[in-house]
């Protein structure tokens, strides 16, 4: 409940590299993070994938695992003193990583399936359900609504953009707007709306130059959290590489932020 308290009063940032490539990079990552966290009046959350089950290509990366991503979580949490957070994405998953996560993140494609909503919301945690890339900002109050009738209104909702197809996002900040109205804390997610989805022969494209534009734009509408995929040389990284952020530009883009 502490953490959901600090997330509705302050700015919040849920911070990390998109997949769990190694320790050492999440340590890297979660080091730069603990630091903002401890030099800023914001809330900081590290965030960081153990599978990414939606890739373009089946013969892309998909993380540690389970077990082991947990593990890796754990050790970020505890090394650093930092709340976490990662993706589900089938409701067994729900109870085995809520004994790490203080957030329990809902891919934007599977924001609709109430098994899993449910799931989460029946550990106590956190739930940050992100917007379908076919939904409206106004249409998110039904997956709000089955994460509260389950007991839970410890709820976060976070945009990144809609889809049209030929591999792009479009955003449309009156959704950020539309969901304040609900009463939750909204996100932006500031790397995931600039990508070229499937973009890259094989692979999902993107534009890393707008990722401030988008946060900035996000806060003009009421935003308060901000969702950002940082790594220390994300050209090589293993997943979502050219819409995450450089890890040595993110201190700067959270300061424009909050002053």
């Amino acid at each position: 409940m502490a953490l959901y308290k600090d997330i509705t009063q302050k700015p919040f940032f849920i911070v990390g590299p998109c997949v769990m490539e190694n320790q050492d990079l999440l340590y890297t990552v979660a080091e730069k993070v603990a630091e903002i966290g401890s030099k800023y009046p914001v809330t900081v959350v590290f965030k960081s994938s153990f599978d990414k089950a939606n890739r373009t290509s089946v013969n892309a990366y998909r993380g540690p695992g389970l077990a082991k991503g947990m593990e890796m979580l754990n050790n970020v949490k505890e090394k650093f003193n930092l709340p976490v957070t990662t993706d589900i994405h089938e409701p067994f998953q729900a109870a085995a990583c809520a004994e790490v996560v203080d957030i329990l993140q809902i891919p934007a494609f599977l924001c609709r399936q109430t098994d899993l909503l449910v799931a989460a919301a029946e550990t106590g945690k956190i739930v940050n359900i992100k917007k379908a890339q076919f939904l409206s900002g106004q249409d998110m109050f039904y997956p709000a609504q089955k994460v509260k009738e389950s007991g839970n209104d410890q709820i976060i909702l976070t945009e990144r953009g809609n889809s049209f197809g030929y591999n792009n996002l479009v955003v449309d900040f009156r959704n950020i707007a539309d969901m304040v109205q609900f009463g939750y804390p909204v996100c932006m997610d500031c790397t995931h709306s600039v990508q070229r989805p499937g973009g890259a022969g094989g692979k999902t494209g993107g534009d890393r130059k707008f990722v401030p534009n988008m946060s900035h734009a996000a806060k003009a509408f009421g935003a308060s959290g901000y969702f950002i995929e940082t790594h220390p040389d994300p050209d090589h990284a293993m997943s979502d590489g050219p819409n995450m952020l450089y890890l040595k530009d993110l201190e700067e883009l959270i300061k424009s932020l909050i002053n």
